[in-house]
């Protein structure tokens, strides 16, 4: 159950941030609807199949897309009236970065996958979706790229697996992996952290 809320969550948070660049790209209603689709349930879809848990949770269960739908309408009708929408969205997507990479973490663990995959999957989960849809507007995916962002989801998967051996229980490991991810992710944010990048003069 609690996996489910989470997953939900992250799927309303993650079809924001679709939504936002759909708009900044002054795309049509379906070119929104689209972005804010891949991007609430790329990732999930990308880690069942990889899982070989098909079909994907988000193609059977009939909750994902209309939450996909309502986080793309909810964005275009507040947007005009927070003042500071770019606040918002920058925390929605940290609250479903760390939604999803504990709901990736933990479902890889729960179909016994090893170390690598648990980490692995967590990255995948919560960074998948972010990744079609900066490709669907030929744009280099932001986690190839920008501050800590897949990087975040990867140390909140080697967390949620190192918390395998502290005798916890799922729902605090889990918490805790959200918890954890959503403020690193921040916190990187706030200071502006990133990976060393690429130059010319590299090569």
């Amino acid at each position: 159950m609690l996996l489910m809320v989470l997953d939900i969550l992250g799927t309303f948070a993650f079809a924001i941030s679709g939504a936002e660049k759909a708009v900044r790209y002054r795309l049509d209603w379906l070119g929104l609807i689209v972005l804010a689709t891949v991007t609430g349930i790329g990732g999930g879809i990308m880690r069942d199949v990889m899982l070989g848990a098909t079909p994907p949770a988000a193609l059977t269960n009939p909750i994902y897309i209309p939450i996909c739908f309502v986080g793309a309408f909810f964005y275009l009708a507040m947007r005009k009236r927070i003042r500071k929408i770019r606040t918002l969205i920058l925390v929605a997507d940290a609250l479903g970065l760390g939604f999803f990479t504990a709901v990736g973490a933990a479902k890889a663990s729960a179909m016994a996958a090893g170390p690598y995959s648990v980490i692995l999957f967590a990255a995948i989960t919560a960074a998948g979706g972010g990744l079609i849809r900066d490709l669907l507007v030929s744009e280099i995916p932001q986690v190839l790229k920008s501050d800590f962002y897949a990087t975040a989801a990867l140390i909140g998967g080697i967390l949620f697996y190192a918390l395998d051996f502290s005798n916890l229980g799922s729902t605090p490991q889990i918490l805790i992996t959200t918890a954890f991810t959503f403020a690193l992710r921040l916190f990187v944010m706030r200071k502006k952290i990133q990976l060393p990048k690429t130059r010319k003069s590299d090569f």
